[in-house]
């Protein structure tokens, strides 16, 4: 059997203050949108026997109305290759009670072959001559001991085991995000075939039979040296190779020394860098600066980078004092801020009715965005 293992796709993620002009949508989140249904396209060309998804399909436990149509549209491309589809639920769409809903619980109506496991339980599918053993997210880490103990291993059969969480083996590598749960080493059991794993970003083997898929996009720039894109297994010949997915580019143009020098070549050099490295248009792009010193005054030259960050999904630039070895974001770059998002966090804690809520989440995102807009063509002084 030959699956494509996929995980992290965090569908519904909005980032930086930058907003498609034809949909008025957040361009991050309209970008994850379009390379999802991309990568879904790519997926049906391997022509695998199923598509497994190791959990955050969504990023929110209540997805966007554009996220739940970009599912249903991937599930009916999905439905006519005749290629199933293998899903646990991860803990960024993780109901926090056993008498809530799940976001994965509505794709059951789609006509389209999906098992779904998010109900905190251990759930057993058989595809052709596999047998599936999805362990969803769990409200508590002793519950996948529990969930695993169900397990029981199908002799002369591919076994599968599908499972979202931060193994042990890499647990330096906490993401420190809500219901983050750590997995017992003894769950990876090497008499599985293959485990696919979910909630670590990066593309990387933990056992001979064990994977995390990685995210297909950059979700952070913490990720900016990860491997990221989908793995196609062979579970006969026990191959895994990785597959390459559509996604927005993100770019390290190199730390930049300062010492010396004056703002003007300083804005120069990051314009020559960041053009010569990144050829793609609305990529991400991060430079970070050395040395810099009470002699730069407020830092760069603001105005000059414009025209380049207009070409950039977001440009991220890191300062490092002198005397400091610690870089931070540059304060003057207000783009680094997702103040778009800010507001729609800080408008959902209020204790507002629906339609108020969406009056006044409507009203702020467009005032905001025209001031936002002002602040990039105002001189410094304003």
């Amino acid at each position: 059997m030959k699956l494509v293992h996929i995980a992290d796709t965090h569908l519904g993620l909005s980032a930086f203050s930058r907003l498609d002009p034809d949909s008025g949508m957040n361009l991050r989140e309209k970008q994850i949108y379009d390379n999802f249904l991309a990568a879904i396209d790519w997926i049906i060309q391997e022509k695998p026997d199923v598509l497994v998804h190791s959990g955050d399909l969504f990023d929110t436990v209540k997805p966007k109305t554009r996220a739940y149509t970009t599912v249903l549209d991937a599930l009916t491309r999905l439905g006519d290759a005749g290629i199933p589809l293998v899903i646990v639920t991860g803990n960024h769409s993780m109901v926090k009670t056993r008498y809530t809903t799940s976001p994965l619980a509505v794709l059951s109506y789609h006509p389209a072959e999906i098992h779904a496991a998010y109900s905190f339980k251990y759930e057993e599918v058989e595809i052709g001559d596999t047998v599936f053993h999805l362990i969803p997210n769990m409200l508590r880490p002793e519950n996948y001991r529990t969930a695993y103990d169900q397990v029981e291993l199908e002799k002369g059969r591919n076994n599968v085991l599908v499972t979202h969480g931060l193994a042990t083996t890499i647990k330096d590598k906490r993401l420190a995000t809500v219901a983050e749960h750590e997995l017992d080493s003894t769950i990876l059991s090497a008499d599985f075939d293959y485990i696919a794993l979910g909630h670590y970003h990066n593309q990387v083997q933990i056992a001979e039979n064990a994977w995390y898929s990685g995210s297909a996009e950059y979700l952070t720039y913490g990720e900016i040296r990860d491997t990221k894109g989908g793995l196609i297994i062979d579970l006969d010949k026990h191959m895994v190779d990785h597959l390459d997915l559509p996604h927005t580019p993100m770019y390290d143009c190199g730390t930049i020394p300062c010492a010396g020098r004056h703002v003007t070549d300083i804005t120069d050099d990051i314009i020559e860098r960041v053009q010569k490295k990144c050829p793609e248009k609305f990529s991400l792009v991060q430079v970070t600066l050395d040395g810099i010193s009470r002699e730069h005054g407020k830092g760069i030259d603001v105005r000059a980078l414009a025209p380049l960050r207009e070409q950039l999904l977001d440009l991220k630039i890191r300062v490092v004092a002198e005397g400091e070895e610690s870089p931070v974001a540059l304060q003057q770059d207000v783009r680094a801020i997702d103040y778009l998002t800010e507001f729609g966090t800080f408008v959902e804690k209020k204790q507002l009715s629906a339609k108020q809520k969406e009056f006044v989440a409507q009203t702020g995102r467009t005032v905001l965005a025209e001031v936002m807009e002002q602040h990039r063509e105002a001189p410094d002084d304003h």
